[in-house]
């Protein structure tokens, strides 16, 4: 029996998915590099890690980083040569959690998110997590300032509280979620770098909803909350302008294939 993967330690899901060449994009077949393999492309090539140092953060032995390292240059190659379409996705990787001791760094801005930002929960409790604004479901994940977060138990709102953002950026807010422990979040318009970080860290995305945060929390428990199953938003979390989410009709912990978990 084949021996299993192990999975690779990653800093932060990559917020940019895909690269388009200007010209005959549509007429290439795209490049696909890795969770993973990204990794040991910012780890090495644009914070000046040796591969040495990038094992001991992926916390896999040095001749799987150099194999993965060799074959995202490789891929990196390709598409810049034949000017393929870039995409990152999948892989076999587990988010840090900011817990852990191998990084090394005091001033990790994902220890201060977790610091800043746990929230203990009791075990039969949900946590449901809304972008939120005067009220309403605030359109824009990315520019988001503030969740309102419910707990649930046995079906009902058993408490709800505000949290403000504190100007963390699109990229992070997967990490402030994930470190209040929330189980689901309620959203208007969302990207795919932003939804793909939310699944890897195991937070049920219910998109394109708008109107009044508490109303669509108990339609949720209700179970007849409108919502787009597979929403797509086009822009950039980034750079929304208008009501993305308005445009829309309704509609473990183990290691896997691109969901290694931490």
């Amino acid at each position: 029996m084949a021996r299993p993967t192990k999975c690779r330690m990653i800093c932060r899901f990559p917020q940019t998915l895909e690269f388009i060449p200007t010209k005959d994009a549509e007429e290439k077949d795209p490049v696909i590099i890795t969770v993973d393999e990204f990794e040991t492309i910012r780890l090495i090539d644009k914070e000046g890690f040796s591969q040495e140092q990038c094992c001991r953060r992926m916390q896999v032995a040095r001749t799987t980083v150099q194999k993965i390292y060799d074959s995202a240059r490789k891929k990196l190659s390709v598409a810049l040569v034949d000017g393929r379409p870039l995409k990152i996705e999948g892989g076999e990787y587990r988010l840090c959690n900011g817990q852990n001791s191998y990084c090394g760094k005091d001033n990790c801005n994902k220890q201060e998110i977790y610091q800043t930002y746990q929230k203990e929960k009791r075990e039969n409790i949900m946590r449901i997590a809304v972008t939120y604004e005067n009220g309403q479901i605030y359109q824009h994940f990315g520019h988001t300032k503030q969740f309102k977060v419910y707990d649930v138990e046995d079906g009902k709102i058993v408490s709800s509280e505000v949290i403000g953002t504190n100007g963390q950026g699109h990229g992070a807010l997967a990490e402030v979620l994930y470190a209040l422990q929330a189980n689901v979040l309620i959203c208007g318009g969302i990207g795919g770098g932003a939804q793909a970080a939310l699944a890897a860290v195991g937070i049920q995305l219910y998109g394109g909803v708008t109107g009044d945060a508490d109303a669509a929390v108990e339609a949720l428990l209700a179970g007849n909350l409108a919502y787009v199953p597979d929403i797509r938003c086009s822009h950039h979390e980034g750079g929304h302008g208008g009501n993305c989410g308005g445009h829309h009709q309704e509609g473990g912990d183990g290691c896997r294939h691109g969901h290694c978990r931490s």
